[in-house]
C-alpha cells in the first residue's frame, strides 16, 4: 500500500491553502494588528487558534466523518444535517463570503484611484460590484481550468506581493504600535480568538474536506489511517502557510498607526503600500487582489449553484449561478465595512456550533457515537450562540444576557463552552440508557470514521 511522496504531499498542503487563502483572508490580520496595537501577538494566538487551526481541524474531521458537511451535521438528526449544511453554503455563498469579494476587489482595486470627489459616492461601487459579478458569472460557466491557470499564477504571486512588503516593511519601518483599542485591553487573546470567525476558513473546511479526500485517494492512497495521516500532513502544510501570512499582514497592521486609523483591513493595507512603494505599487496590489477576488468568487458560486441546483429542482446550473452572482452584486453593495459588520452577528450565532461539531467528531468513539451527545452538545451550544449573535444583531435581550454573564468566559465570547461539555455529558448519559436505539440511530444516519 503506498503512500504520498513529500511533493505529492506538498503538493496537496499547497492545494489546501490556495482553497482557503483568498484576497478576504487578506483584510483581517492588518485590522487587528492596528486595532490591538501593543496586544496584537497576543490577539493575533487567538486568531489563528480559529482562524488557522480550526480549518485543519474542520478539514480532518469531514474526512473522519464520511467527507460531506451533512454526514457530519447529521450525526445530530438528519433534519439538522440538512438545515444546518445549507446554512452553511449560505454563510460561506451568497449572504457574506461572496458579497465580501466583490466589496474588496472595490476598496483595494478600484477605490484607492477614484479622484476624491468620487470616493463618497455609491455609483463606483454599484458599477464595480456589477461588472465584477458579470465577469463572475461568465467564469462560473466553463470554471474549472480558468480558475486552476489562474490559481496556480495568483497564489504565488500573492505570497511574494505579502513577501515584499513584509521585508520592505522590516527595512524600512512604517512606526510603532498604537495603544490598544478598547475591545483588546482586558481580554486581547479571546477577542481575537472571536475575531479569527470573519475568516469564514472553519465553515469552508467543512465543506471543502471531501476535497481534499478526494485529491488523496486519486492518488491511490487508501485506508482509513493513511488517508488520515496524509490529510494531516497536508493541512499542516496550510496551516503552517496561512499562519506566516496572517503574522506578516499583522505586523504591518501593527506599525501602520502612524499612517491614520482606517475603517478596515482594505483601507489598512492601501496605505501600508501607497507609503512602501507610491502609487506603482498600488496598481500591483489591486492587480494581485481583483484576480484573487474573481478566483475566489467563481469558485464560491460554483460551489453554490452545484449544491443549490441539485436540491432544487427545475433550477439548473447556469439560472443558479447568475441567481447567486445577481443577489451577490445586490448585497455586495452594502460596502466592506456594513458587510462585516453585519456577518459578526451571523457567524457569532453558527461558528460555536461548527467548531463543537468538529471536536466531538475526534472523540467520536470516545462516546460511542451516541446521537445523543452530538445533540445535546448542539442545543446547550446554540442556545449561548443565538442570544450572542441576537445581542450583536441590537436586540435587547437584558434580562437573558444578566444570567448568561455568570457563565465562565461569557465576557471573552467563548461563555458556549460549559455549556456545550454540560450538554455532551448529558447526552452520553441519555446514550447509555438508550443505547440500543441510539446505537442503530447511529450507524444507519452517520457511520463512524
Amino acid at each position: 500500500m503506498r503512500e504520498l511522496t513529500h511533493r505529492e504531499t506538498l503538493t496537496i498542503g499547497m492545494m489546501l491553502f490556495a482553497l482557503f487563502f483568498g484576497a478576504g483572508n487578506m483584510i483581517f490580520p492588518p485590522a487587528l494588528g492596528q486595532a490591538a496595537g501593543t496586544h496584537a501577538w497576543e490577539a493575533m494566538a487567538g486568531f489563528i487558534l480559529t482562524g488557522v487551526g480550526l480549518p485543519l481541524l474542520g478539514v480532518i474531521a469531514t474526512g473522519m466523518s464520511g467527507g460531506n458537511l451533512q454526514t457530519l451535521a447529521g450525526r445530530v438528526h438528519p433534519v439538522f444535517g440538512a438545515v444546518f449544511t445549507v446554512v452553511v453554503y449560505l454563510a460561506i455563498g451568497p449572504f457574506l463570503a461572496i458579497p465580501r469579494t466583490g466589496t474588496v476587489a472595490f476598496e483595494m482595486g478600484v477605490l484607492p484611484f477614484l479622484p476624491e470627489g468620487a470616493k463618497e459616492s455609491w455609483v463606483p461601487l454599484f458599477l464595480s460590484t456589477l461588472v465584477y459579478f458579470a465577469v463572475t458569472f461568465w467564469l462560473c460557466l466553463h470554471p474549472s481550468k480558468l480558475v486552476d491557470r489562474i490559481g496556480k499564477v495568483l497564489t504565488p504571486a500573492l505570497l511574494l506581493i505579502i513577501g515584499v512588503m513584509f521585508v520592505q516593511s522590516l527595512v524600512h519601518p512604517i512606526g510603532k504600535a498604537g495603544e490598544p483599542a478598547e475591545a483588546y485591553q482586558s481580554a486581547p487573546f479571546f477577542k481575537g480568538f472571536v475575531e479569527g470567525y470573519l475568516t469564514l476558513d472553519a465553515l469552508a473546511a467543512l465543506v471543502f474536506g471531501i476535497v481534499v479526500t478526494s485529491t488523496i485517494e486519486g492518488r491511490g492512497i487508501t485506508g482509513r489511517k493513511k488517508l488520515g495521516w496524509a490529510t494531516v500532513k497536508a493541512g499542516m502544510i496550510a496551516a503552517t502557510g496561512l499562519a506566516l501570512v496572517y503574522l506578516a499582514l499583522a505586523y504591518l497592521g501593527v506599525t501602520s498607526y502612524s499612517l491614520g486609523q482606517s475603517e478596515n483591513g482594505g483601507q489598512i493595507l492601501t496605505s501600508v503600500v501607497q507609503h512602501l512603494f507610491g502609487s506603482k505599487g498600488l496598481l500591483l496590489l489591486a492587480a494581485g487582489v481583483i484576480l484573487a477576488c474573481l478566483t475566489t468568487s467563481v469558485g464560491l458560486v460554483t460551489a453554490c449553484s452545484h449544491f443549490f441546483s441539485e436540491r432544487l429542482q427545475g433550477v439548473s446550473y447556469k439560472t443558479m449561478a447568475m441567481i447567486l452572482s445577481l443577489f451577490s452584486a445586490a448585497v455586495a453593495n452594502v460596502g466592506l465595512t456594513q458587510l462585516i459588520a453585519i456577518s459578526v452577528p451571523v457567524l457569532l450565532m453558527i461558528y460555536p456550533i461548527a467548531i463543537v461539531l468538529m471536536l466531538l467528531s475526534f472523540l467520536h468513539r470516545l462516546f460511542r457515537g451516541y446521537a445523543e451527545v452530538y445533540g445535546g452538545a448542539t442545543i446547550a451550544t446554540a442556545v449561548i450562540s443565538i442570544v450572542d449573535g441576537a445581542k450583536q444583531f441590537g436586540l435587547s435581550l437584558d434580562g437573558i444576557t444578566s444570567l448568561y454573564a455568570h457563565l465562565p468566559l461569557y465576557h471573552e465570547g467563548i461563555g458556549w463552552l460549559l455549556p456545550a461539555v454540560c450538554g455532551a455529558a448529558i447526552g452520553f448519559l441519555v446514550g447509555v440508557v438508550r443505547q440500543p436505539g441510539s446505537a442503530k440511530y447511529q450507524e444507519t444516519t452517520s457511520g463512524t470514521p
